[in-house]
């Protein structure tokens, strides 16, 4: 029975190794483009629809606020002749101010925007991170890297490319499919 078990155990221990070392060279090494998934994603063309409807609006308002200054400019250009020095010091300290007030306006409106981009395109990101992540958990990939957006591929084998497994997953669990 010595002779057996020798034997035996090199062989489950060999088997082991070949086990050991076929499932960790079945994961491939994947990635997937960040660009083409930001622009491919569904919901990115939503929320991109609605940050600019809301920055519109905003510069609309902005864009009004100018109109008033520039009428009210245009009267006092006319009416300057018929004022007396205390009355166009006046005005004239009216629409340098109001004028302070609109730029400040403005640079907090352009600030607010800026803001809103940056936390929608987050927004966005955050969603595609995790599908990736539950793709490749599901999946079992270790490795996921993103190219070109913020990655650092240089070069990879378009048998290597999830771009678009991930991007038709990712948008049919937007829509709730």
């Amino acid at each position: 029975m010595n002779k057996l078990t020798l034997p035996i155990a090199l062989m489950a221990l060999l088997a082991s190794i070949a086990t050991f070392f076929y499932t960790q060279s079945k994961s491939e090494l994947v990635y997937v483009d960040i660009n083409k998934l930001v622009e491919g994603y569904r919901r990115t063309k939503v929320e991109r629809d609605a940050f600019n409807k809301k920055a519109n609006a905003m510069k609309a308002n902005v864009d009004s606020l100018l109109t008033d200054w520039q009428n009210e400019l245009k009267n006092y250009e006319k009416e300057r002749a018929s004022m007396t020095k205390k009355e166009l010091e006046l005005k004239q300290q009216l629409l340098q101010n109001k004028q302070q007030q609109i730029n400040n306006y403005q640079q907090a409106i352009q600030k607010q925007i800026q803001e809103e981009d940056q936390k929608m395109t987050q927004t966005v990101i955050n969603d595609i991170n995790d599908y990736v992540k539950e793709y490749g958990e599901k999946e079992g990939y270790r490795i996921i890297f993103g190219a070109k957006g913020g990655g650092n591929i240089m070069y990879a084998d378009e048998v290597s490319d999830l771009t678009q497994t991930i991007l038709e997953g990712i948008n049919a669990e937007y829509q709730g499919s």
